[in-house]
């Protein structure tokens, strides 16, 4: 008996790139396309519509970003794999995609026989991850302390980011100026800084907060 083809779904905001994967996808008989979505709150609904074995998810896009999807159709389609394939490789966006149930990590550059590899493991319930990603997670799994904020010190900053000061950062909040403190300098411990402005620039690097447009 012949065996089943792979049933993919692409999700991926750019048609340029859903263009490209369909291209590359379309001369591999082992694979079969049956749906396309320009977002993640597409992808949920054809996921809910469609069989799909692996969806190739990116992460961020309009109306529901790729993580969001990523936990909703693993919440209602637990044999359904998500492999992320993103241009981003930072530790936030690696982390929270695992968290939410994603099987894989590859990276947009990926050539087409790692990027078909990877399918092929993640419609087996392996974790193929670009070895870079691979690196950043272990590291970060293995719990050093210094990149370990909470939720609460992420949100302060992410205010510092945006040049508040302790007082706006506090207002804001709704809370007292002295805890603000008390959180920057646990900040600054965490993540071996002296300072705001260090502490700013190494959780941008690390991918912890982001710059809002």
């Amino acid at each position: 008996m012949a065996k089943r083809s792979i049933r993919l779904m692409l999700c991926d905001d750019h048609p340029v790139v859903r263009s490209g994967l369909r291209g590359m996808l379309r001369n591999q008989p082992e694979f079969q396309l049956v749906a396309e979505a320009a977002n993640g709150a597409e992808a949920v609904a054809l996921a809910n519509r469609f069989q799909i074995d692996v969806v190739l998810m990116d992460l961020r896009m309009p109306e529901m970003d790729g993580v969001a999807a990523t936990a909703k159709i693993k919440a209602e389609h637990p044999e359904t794999h998500v492999l992320v394939l993103t241009t981003y490789d930072t530790d936030a966006d690696i982390l929270r995609a695992v968290e939410k149930g994603a099987t894989g990590y590859l990276l947009k550059d990926a050539s087409e026989e790692i990027l078909f590899d990877a399918i092929r493991n993640a419609a087996q319930g392996k974790s193929p991850l670009a070895p870079s990603v691979a690196s950043r997670l272990l590291s970060r799994l293995r719990g050093t302390e210094e990149e370990h904020l909470s939720e609460r010190e992420i949100e302060i900053l992410q205010l510092v980011a945006q040049g508040m000061h302790n007082r706006d950062v506090a207002r804001t909040l709704l809370i007292s100026e002295s805890t603000v403190k008390v959180h920057m300098l646990h900040i600054f411990n965490k993540l071996g800084v002296a300072d705001r402005t260090a502490a700013v620039t190494t959780a941008l690097k690390r991918g912890i907060i982001r710059l809002e447009p």
